[in-house]
């Protein structure tokens, strides 16, 4: 005579192999308020290989020069916009960007038009939503007639590129259009003669953001004598545009030290592109 707990346990094997998963034999009965476990089967490796390999940082979407990039400083120095002079006109307001380019590869205001292969007026978009300001042009850029074409200007593209800005967006001139002899620093007679085509180049294109790199950009545009260091960390304000002041990038390719700074101001910059959008 076949056991009663035989007959149970052919009974419950039965049920399972029916794939009754819910049936509760007398034990279940006792914890019917408990909730099983679930079993959790170890993986094969040939399973563990067929899985997509997970991401191991969020994606949240946000550029990558935007991480830790600075917040934007308080305001600096204001250079208010000139009065206009109704009796006086300028003579290079009837000039469009090409026309004044033609008249500085023939200017004569200053001596280093007597150095120079080739004026450097600048290049760029006259819609362009960035100007960078430097010195002046150096060896391969008199040869050239373009501006920061040398190892500064490879960084300097470098630099915009990695904040989402291809160089030919970008407008990109001098304080001075003609090298300076040996790349001193411009005298400050040939920074008066040549600075006002600078200005009318910054009417023409209506800029949101002005870059100035280096010192002698930075005070030229100012209007001051305060060191750079000074100068940073500053939103300025030339004639109604934000002004950022930065290094040159000559400066960084003598100083590494100054790139990660440089790296802040052209953030803070770019930020300021964002806002004005």
């Amino acid at each position: 005579m076949t056991d009663a707990r035989e007959l149970m346990s052919q009974y419950l094997t039965q049920r399972r192999q029916m794939g009754e998963t819910a049936y509760m034999g007398i034990a279940g009965l006792q914890n019917a308020n408990e909730q099983p476990a679930s079993p959790t089967p170890a993986k094969s490796a040939r399973a563990e290989r067929a899985q997509p390999p997970q991401p191991t940082t969020e994606v949240t979407g946000e550029p990558k020069w935007r991480r830790g990039a600075p917040p934007i400083p308080p305001a600096g120095i204001v250079v208010p916009t000139p009065a206009t002079d109704l009796f006086t006109g300028d003579p290079l307001a009837k000039h469009d960007l090409d026309q004044l380019g033609n008249v500085i590869r023939e200017c004569t205001k200053c001596v280093l038009c007597e150095h120079r292969k080739q004026a450097v007026p600048g290049e760029g978009p006259m819609n362009a939503k960035l100007v960078v300001v430097g010195e002046g042009p150096g060896a391969t850029e008199d040869d050239t007639g373009r501006p920061f074409v040398g190892r500064a200007g490879e960084l300097l593209t470098d630099i915009l590129k990695a904040i989402r800005l291809p160089r030919e967006t970008v407008f990109i001139c001098n304080i001075v259009k003609c090298r300076p002899p040996n790349n001193r620093k411009p005298l400050q007679e040939e920074i008066d003669a040549c600075v006002p085509y600078l200005y009318r180049q910054l009417e023409i294109i209506k800029p949101a953001v002005i870059l100035a790199m280096g010192g002698t950009a930075a005070e030229t545009l100012l209007g001051t004598k305060q060191s750079l260091g000074s100068l940073r960390n500053r939103v300025h304000e030339f004639r109604g545009t934000p002004l950022i002041v930065t290094y040159h990038p000559a400066a960084l390719l003598r100083n590494p030290n100054w790139k990660k700074p440089t790296w802040d101001d052209v953030r803070i910059a770019r930020q300021l592109l964002d806002q004005r959008d």
